[in-house]
C-alpha cells in the first residue's frame, strides 16, 4: 500500500473577502504571487494586489459581454489571458504591475472554454470548435490551427517541459510539437471521450478523465508515451477533475480525482505489477467543484457545491471544514508559496485564508 509523508497539522483562518455579482468562474494567482485575478459569470474580471500580505489597490478589468470562462497568467506573468463565452480571447499587458489592453482575438459563435499558456514561452492555447489555435502574444499571430477532427475540443494543456501541446476529445488525445506544428500529431486512442487531463509536475505521467468513468494514465518517457496505460474504473460518474502533488520528496506519485461528490487519491506503488491503488476521501455532501494540492506538500483543498472547502492532511484526513460560500463554492487556488488559499462562490463571493502559522496574513478588505 502506498505510504504518505508525514506533516504537521495546519489551521486555516479567513482573513480578506470580496464580492462579485455573479458566479466567480476562475480564480488565479500571479506567478510572484502579489496579484489575485477572479472572473465571473457577468463578465467581470478584478485584480486584487497584495503586498507584504496586505491587500492593496483593486482594479475591474473592461467587463466582457459573455461569462468569463477561463483566466490564466503566463508562466512569467507578464500576461493575462480571459476567454469568454462570446468567443474572445483577450490579452492584457503587465507593465509595472498594472495590466494594460494588449490585444482582442475574436472568433464570434465559439465558447472559450479552454486555455493555457506555455511553461516557458509566450504561446496561449485556446479552443475554436473543434480546432486548438495557438496564439503567439509576443507577435500578435496565430501560429497555429490545430485540428482534433473526431469532436470538439473538451481539454488542452502543455506538456511541462518538452513543448508538446496535448488535446483531448472523442476516441483519445492527440500530441502536436510545437517546434514543428507541420508534423502529424502523435494520437493516444480511448474507448470513449477524454474530459480532463493533466500532467505529472515531472511530466513522466498523463492523466485523463474519461467519460466512460474511468480515468487513465500513461507512463511519458521522452516524446512518446512507454507503456500500455494504467485504468482505473469504478467511479459514480465522470471525472470532473484531477490534480496532481509536486511534493518533491514523492514526485509523479500522487493524482487526485473528484467525480461527483467523492475524492480519490491514487498512489504509485513501487511493485509495477500492482500500478495504481485509490483510497477515497469522504466529507462532501454535493459535487466536488474543484481540488487542489497545496505547493510543494500532499495537503489537499477540495471546494463543493455543499458550501465547504475542505483541507485534507497529507491527502488522508480531513482536518478543517472552510465556510463562507452558503450556497456553495465554485473553484479554488493557492498561493504560489502555499500560505493562502483563495475561493469563489457560486453567489459571487471572494475568499481567501491564511495558515495560521504564516504570520498575520491579510488584512479584512
Amino acid at each position: 500500500m502506498f505510504g504518505l509523508k508525514p506533516s504537521g497539522r495546519q489551521s486555516w483562518k479567513q482573513t480578506w473577502r470580496h464580492q462579485l455579482s455573479e458566479y466567480v468562474t476562475q480564480v488565479a494567482w500571479s506567478p510572484d504571487g502579489t496579484l489575485l485575478a477572479a472572473c465571473s459569470a457577468a463578465g467581470e474580471i478584478i485584480l486584487q494586489s497584495f503586498r507584504n500580505h496586505t491587500p492593496g489597490e483593486l482594479v475591474a478589468l473592461d467587463d466582457a459581454p459573455e461569462s468569463i470562462n477561463q483566466l490564466a497568467f503566463s508562466a512569467d506573468g507578464q500576461f493575462l489571458a480571459a476567454g469568454d463565452q462570446a468567443g474572445q480571447v483577450r490579452i492584457w499587458s503587465n507593465q509595472g504591475h498594472t495590466f494594460t489592453p494588449l490585444m482582442t482575438h475574436n472568433r464570434k459563435g465559439y465558447w472559450v472554454e479552454h486555455l493555457c499558456w506555455h511553461p516557458t514561452a509566450p504561446l496561449v492555447a485556446f479552443n475554436v470548435g473543434h480546432t486548438t489555435e495557438v496564439l503567439n502574444v509576443a507577435t500578435q499571430s496565430v501560429v497555429a490551427k490545430l485540428d482534433f477532427e473526431n469532436s470538439s475540443v473538451l481539454c488542452l494543456t502543455w506538456h511541462p517541459t518538452n513543448g508538446q501541446l496535448i488535446v483531448g476529445g472523442y476516441q483519445g488525445l492527440k500530441v502536436w510539437n510545437s517546434h514543428n506544428w507541420n508534423e502529424e500529431p502523435l494520437i493516444g486512442e480511448l474507448d470513449s471521450a477524454s474530459l480532463e487531463i493533466a500532467w505529472s509536475p515531472d511530466g513522466r505521467y498523463l492523466a485523463s478523465g474519461n467519460l466512460d468513468r474511468t480515468i487513465t494514465v500513461l507512463e511519458w518517457l521522452g516524446l512518446t508515451p512507454e507503456s500500455v496505460p494504467w485504468v482505473m474504473r469504478g467511479f459514480p460518474g465522470k471525472i470532473r477533475h484531477l490534480a496532481w502533488s509536486n511534493d518533491p520528496s514523492r514526485p509523479s506519485s500522487i493524482l487526485a480525482s473528484a467525480s461527483i461528490e467523492g475524492v480519490v487519491i491514487w498512489g504509485r506503488d513501487p511493485d509495477p505489477a500492482i500500478g495504481w491503488e485509490g483510497r477515497v476521501l469522504e466529507g462532501h455532501t454535493q459535487a466536488v467543484e474543484a481540488i487542489a494540492f497545496q505547493p510543494q506538500t500532499q495537503h489537499l483543498a477540495s471546494a463543493s457545491a455543499d458550501g465547504f472547502v475542505n483541507i485534507w492532511q497529507n491527502a488522508e484526513r480531513l482536518t478543517q471544514s472552510l465556510t463562507g460560500a452558503n450556497q456553495g463554492f465554485s473553484c479554488l487556488c493557492w498561493h504560489p508559496q502555499g500560505q493562502f488559499l483563495a475561493a469563489g462562490g457560486s453567489q459571487g463571493g471572494l475568499f481567501i485564508w491564511a495558515q495560521s502559522q504564516a504570520g498575520k496574513g491579510f488584512s479584512n478588505g
